[in-house]
């Protein structure tokens, strides 16, 4: 997770509910363009009978923007009207070669479709979507013109966390007290050998949270449930998951999925065969933190992913290859930025690494991009993450409305990896590296 302090504040998300109105299956129409001969070349129109509701309340699947048309073949399957409906015949077209895999998923599938477990808000079940930095929920799915075809789901609640936790100041009313007015904020932290320990078993109790994370991905998990193994691993180990309530986020962890280039929450979205999920486990315990993430593959992943990802991973490690006394913070982004733009990346600029400890975030920052302008130089007892993010894309990025979720402006893939690094007076120690123990899911580490 990257310091909020270090250079913009973060941003409020959108929200909704499916119609309930019925529909005409015999009023149509014409294409605006020819489509595919499987899509019909045509999609309904919404219309009302006496029970309609405005169909203004519905979603564009693709742009957010008012639908008031729907897939035939959806509408064929009884399949929810949210994710179906389309403003125009061009966002129904540029749509289809992704949405057309609901279609073989449901008639695949011998359980019957559940609304409850589509992208519908049920506040009953106390599921409602974030909105204003997790300060507020809504059953309602705002316009928002999405950059790529993964939307919000609703949220859960907040997890509880045990009286004999020991708990950062933010944890009750979601406001840091210490960390923004910390005199570490312009000044780097050479850490004491007792907090350098501390350190060490902070951030190996992250690792194997992580781990623990890895273990449950697959297709058909949801995001939310991947928070929940990580929260309770955490609780498990006597630590605190930092992430939440920081600055109120949601959640214990965060997941980023396809575009979404970080600080993704964990929502009831189903993972999907061919998707990229990014998991950030940040660990308080003894009064330090530890963090790290990585890049996960949920199931068949395509090539162009894969490359995307492995080129993230070689990102960091030749980044941290170059770590020790007298490197300047800035050259880590010129290292970062010439492996990924030879393999044809771009490397976002927005976000960086930052200093950790006893503070969540604090100095220095590290940039991941080249020619920046990070101030200082690396010397023995310092802790920091390294934690690019590659986009298979233009390196420009957007905000979701819910405040958190970073996404890829042209809606591309992204990925991340990050490790939290103690500077030696020889070199570096990466206090979050992979254990014996740990799960063997990326295929360039096999022999």
């Amino acid at each position: 997770m990257y310091c909020p302090y270090s250079n913009r504040l973060l941003p409020s998300l959108p929200c909704f509910f499916p119609l309930h109105n019925t529909l005409n299956p015999s009023s149509t129409i014409r294409p605006l363009h020819p489509l595919e001969d499987d899509l019909k070349s045509k999609i309904q129109v919404m219309t009302g009978g006496s029970n309609a509701v405005d169909a203004t309340t519905l979603s564009c699947a693709k742009c957010g923007k008012p639908a008031h048309l729907q897939c035939p073949k959806c509408v064929e399957l009884k399949l929810p009207r949210e994710g179906a409906a389309f403003c125009t015949q061009d966002c129904f077209k540029a749509s289809w070669s992704s949405h057309k895999s609901v279609h073989s998923k449901s008639i695949s599938s011998s359980a019957p479709v559940n609304p409850g477990e589509q992208n519908v808000a049920s506040p009953n079940d106390g599921l409602l979507y974030c909105l204003r930095k997790g300060q507020a929920r809504s059953p309602k799915l705002p316009h928002f013109e999405w950059t790529g075809s993964l939307r919000p789901y609703p949220i859960s609640k907040r997890r509880p966390i045990p009286a004999h936790i020991n708990q950062p100041d933010w944890a009750l009313d979601g406001i840091p007290k210490i960390e923004p007015n910390s005199h570490l904020q312009y000044h780097v932290e050479i850490k004491a050998p007792d907090q350098i320990e501390k350190m060490r078993e902070t951030c190996r109790i992250a690792r194997e949270v992580l781990d623990a994370a890895a273990c449950v991905i697959r297709p058909g998990i949801t995001t939310d449930e991947i928070d929940a193994v990580v929260h309770e691993a955490t609780i498990a180990a006597g630590g605190y998951p930092s992430p939440l309530n920081y600055h109120f986020f949601p959640k214990s962890c965060c997941t980023s999925v396809n575009e979404v280039i970080c600080h993704g929450i964990p929502d009831a979205r189903k993972l999907e065969d061919g998707d990229i999920v990014n998991v950030d486990v940040t660990v308080h315990y003894k009064g330090v933190h530890g963090d790290l993430n990585e890049t996960f593959f949920v199931g068949n992943v395509d090539e162009a992913s894969q490359r995307l990802v492995q080129c993230t991973y070689e990102c960091l490690e030749k980044a941290i290859a170059v770590v020790k006394p007298g490197v300047r913070f800035r050259e880590i982004g010129d290292i970062i930025n010439r492996h990924a733009s030879m393999s044809g990346f771009s490397v976002v600029k927005s976000i960086y690494g930052h200093g950790i400890g006893e503070l969540f975030h604090c100095a220095p920052n590290i940039p991941h991009y080249a020619r920046n302008k990070a101030v200082g130089v690396m010397k023995a007892g310092q802790t920091f993450t390294i934690e690019p993010m590659i986009n298979a894309g233009v390196w420009r990025d957007r905000m979701w409305p819910d405040g958190w979720t970073f996404v890829t402006a042209d809606g591309k893939c992204s990925a991340q990896f990050e490790h939290t690094l103690l500077v030696t007076d020889t070199g570096v120690e990466v206090l979050t590296a992979r254990l014996p123990t740990s799960p063997n899911v990326f295929p360039w580490l096999n022999p």
